[in-house]
């Protein structure tokens, strides 16, 4: 019955009791979280090297970069495959984001899909996969490149949306609790974790500026840092004007002090994709003969970025399937609302039913969250993680050469920067819409 059935039949008798809707979310979940590890193990250099042995993978439409040319498939195997099971995850929740627009309720037959059918959506994930491996090369890799590019800038605000709001929860909860008691205790940890975040960003800083620039030269580095450095200042110093303070008590230094640390963090991402080696001392160029050079063996996502930003993808897509915001504006913003969503019986009606079922029904009366809204967040998620993976590389004009383009450095600058113009926003907007309920 659970290759048919619904999301409890899934859970055992020792798991807690928990909403239908956010087992459901937890297992598309899963699927992409398999979907990337299947994308690293394909990437590792000795896996990638034997790919080539699968038929057909590397023949049929000249090379994996679409010319008929004699340059060495196995050199680019990798980055095939980890674009291919991009493109599978994606087409995967492009179809659920079609089949679920306007669902309103379980009531409705389609929601039965949304919560039911597992063994059978994993079949078509695997399915598409196998698909996406026979894809013609041709033009495939390029044009996939810049739906990757606009899927990945998207993510990245999201991701950005979801820090504002972890950081102002963050800061509302701790001067809650400050306020019960024990303030001193509450207020010197606050004080001490945003020490640690300002702490972290000047030395990030100052790393920056000494191996991504250098004295003559890399006047793009300098620029960027530099304007990025002056934003931050500037939103840190907004965070704790009186004005400001009045009309966000809950604001300050806390929420900018994250902020800035993200910032910093996507600036060294996009330091790393500056595709001259002067500037650049982890630039990776892979050529025809399968060699990759780069100031230390490397292999082509496994850099320090790469890895700071996979971690940050896999928190940021447990937190879009777990739990909605304790602010209703970015409940309205990313389409959740647990608390309109209570209907249908609750855990003490499952244990009613026997205790057999671990999950309830919460969507009787309407639906928790979006559900094409949900799948679009994990479509764009999958094309953040082909990107990261493949480190934004692509195959140059020459097609010889796997390399960094200036593309990948101006979509996450650019997503830097509108990242602080939105909190900047949150900031100003009580101030300039007084007539609006901010609470």
């Amino acid at each position: 019955s659970c290759l048919c059935g619904s999301a409890p039949c899934l859970l055992c008798g020792c798991c807690p009791s928990t909403k239908n809707s956010t087992i459901s979310r937890l297992l598309f979940t899963f699927f992409l979280f398999l979907g990337t590890l299947v994308s690293i193990i394909m990437i590792i250099p000795g896996v990638e090297k034997e790919l080539h042995k699968l038929p057909g993978f590397c023949e049929g439409s000249g090379s994996v970069l679409g010319v008929q040319t004699n340059v060495d498939c196995s050199s680019f195997l990798g980055h095939k495959a980890v674009y291919r099971m991009g493109f599978a995850m994606a087409a995967f929740f492009c179809l659920f984001a079609v089949l679920m627009v306007c669902v309103r309720s379980s009531k409705d037959p389609r929601a039965a899909l949304q919560n039911g059918f597992w063994f059978f959506k994993f079949l078509v994930l695997v399915g598409i996969t196998v698909g996406a491996f026979y894809i013609p090369d041709g033009a495939f890799t390029s044009v996939w490149f810049y739906f990757g590019v606009v899927g990945s800038f998207l993510f990245i605000l999201i991701q950005l949306v979801l820090l504002i709001d972890l950081a102002h929860s963050w800061s509302q909860r701790w001067l809650h609790n400050a306020d019960e008691g024990n303030a001193k205790g509450w207020y010197a940890a606050l004080c001490t974790i945003t020490f640690i975040f300002y702490a972290a960003s000047i030395t990030a800083l100052v790393l920056l500026y000494i191996y991504y620039t250098k004295p003559e030269g890399c006047t793009e580095g300098k620029v960027f840092l530099s304007i990025n450095l002056i934003l931050c200042l500037i939103v840190s110093v907004v965070s704790i004007l009186p004005k400001i303070q009045e009309a966000q008590p809950h604001s300050g230094l806390l929420q900018a002090s994250l902020i800035t640390l993200y910032t910093i963090y996507v600036t060294w991402s996009a330091l790393a994709n500056v595709p001259d080696r002067s500037c650049n001392p982890t630039l990776l160029l892979r050529n025809s003969t399968g060699s990759a050079t780069a100031t230390e063996p490397l292999t082509t996502w496994w850099d320090a970025p790469s890895i700071v930003g996979l971690v940050i993808f896999l928190l940021c897509t447990l937190f879009i399937s777990l739990r909605s915001s304790d602010h209703p504006q970015v409940n309205k913003l990313m389409l959740t609302e647990e608390s309109g969503a209570g209907a249908g019986p609750g855990p003490a009606g499952a244990a009613e039913e026997g205790g057999v079922r671990r999950a309830y029904d919460n969507e009787q009366d309407g639906v928790s969250y979006s559900y094409t809204f949900f799948h679009l967040c994990l479509l764009l998620a999958a094309l953040y993680i082909m990107m990261t993976l493949t480190n934004w590389y692509r195959p140059d004009e020459s097609l010889q050469v796997l390399s960094s383009p200036w593309t990948a450095v101006w979509v996450k600058i650019c997503s830097s920067w509108a990242g602080l113009l939105l909190y900047f926003w949150t900031l100003v907007a009580p101030l300039v819409l007084p007539d609006r309920d901010f609470s």
